[in-house]
């Protein structure tokens, strides 16, 4: 009881942080407006906030794939991972999620969706080369554990709303010939106009994202998923090498990718600069050593 009691507190949370940064937007939009013109601006920059939310609501799932070039995985590609996937969703008495593969080389994975029965998973090429079958079930079983906790509607929506934010921020790699098409390269650097304009678009985005999600929805869908599972170990070996995947293939940050970075299992970027204003995950050590203690074992 007391479980869903905190599930249910964090979720309220999630979602009055989400309305207190469309609160802040339309505020930003409207100030804008009147200092460019006078009170009907102000009307205007409400109207052109509205807009942005409806756009980011609307879009948010879209917009999380296409940051990281997400492709649908048919069950002839990978018939190991649809397995995995509807056992893990029989288990945990869910409809099976939609199913994407990411180019990216670096090992990660995340879950979007409005609730369980719009939810997809996406992992990444490099998650797939990277972990075993248990290390694999561990971290769907993480990413289910989102969905059954419904923590992927304020973290999805957040993430189209700050990808709204951070569109300038995009303008220049999506122009560059080659950039978008799918097989580019997600961890491309955006360029020196892409950093330039993520200096000024990113703190808000980042303030959005930090206002709807918190680092305690990793742990508890840390716990969750191990639960599911029942192999807390094999979350802890995949969380190992994800971090150090991570590490040494870091994502490129850019007015696309910052946006979904808290979508993640881990951290995608570097934290350093701009980035850091993104990292919304606990220390990979700690999710390590309450994952160890979830199986018995005590350091």
């Amino acid at each position: 009881m007391r479980g869903y009691a905190l599930r249910a507190a964090e979720l309220a949370g999630a979602v009055a942080g989400l309305g207190t940064a469309v609160l802040l937007l339309a505020a930003g939009c409207a100030l804008l407006g009147v200092a460019a013109a006078g009170g009907g601006g102000a009307a205007a920059g409400i109207v052109l906030a509205a807009v942005l939310v409806a756009a980011a609501v609307a879009g948010c799932e879209r917009m999380a794939l296409s940051a990281m070039l997400a492709r649908p995985v048919s069950e002839v590609e990978h018939p190991e991972l649809y397995r995995l996937v509807r056992e893990l969703s029989k288990d945990g008495r869910l409809p099976v999620p939609r199913l994407y593969l990411s180019p990216a080389e670096q090992p990660n994975s995340f879950a979007i969706g409005r609730g369980p029965r719009s939810a997809a998973i996406c992992c990444t090429e490099g998650l797939l080369q990277a972990l075993d079958e248990a290390e694999l079930r561990g971290v769907l079983g993480h990413e289910l554990a989102h969905v059954s906790g419904h923590d992927v509607l304020a973290s999805t929506a957040s993430a189209g709303l700050a990808t709204v934010i951070t569109f300038p921020a995009a303008l220049p790699r999506l122009a560059r010939p080659g950039r978008a098409e799918r097989g580019a390269d997600p961890a491309a650097e955006p360029g020196v106009p892409g950093h330039l304009l993520m200096l000024l678009f990113g703190p808000i985005a980042a303030v959005m994202v930090r206002l709807a999600v918190s680092r305690e929805r990793e742990y508890r869908a840390d716990a969750s998923g191990a639960l599911l599972t029942g192999d807390p170990l094999a979350l802890a070996r995949a969380l190992r090498k994800i971090d150090a995947g991570t590490a040494e293939r870091p994502l490129a940050l850019d007015g696309r990718r910052a946006s979904v970075g808290h979508l993640m299992i881990a951290s995608p970027f570097l934290p350093a600069g701009v980035a850091r204003l993104f990292v919304t995950h606990p220390p990979a050590g700690e999710r390590i050593r309450r994952l160890e203690a979830l199986a018995g074992y005590r350091r």
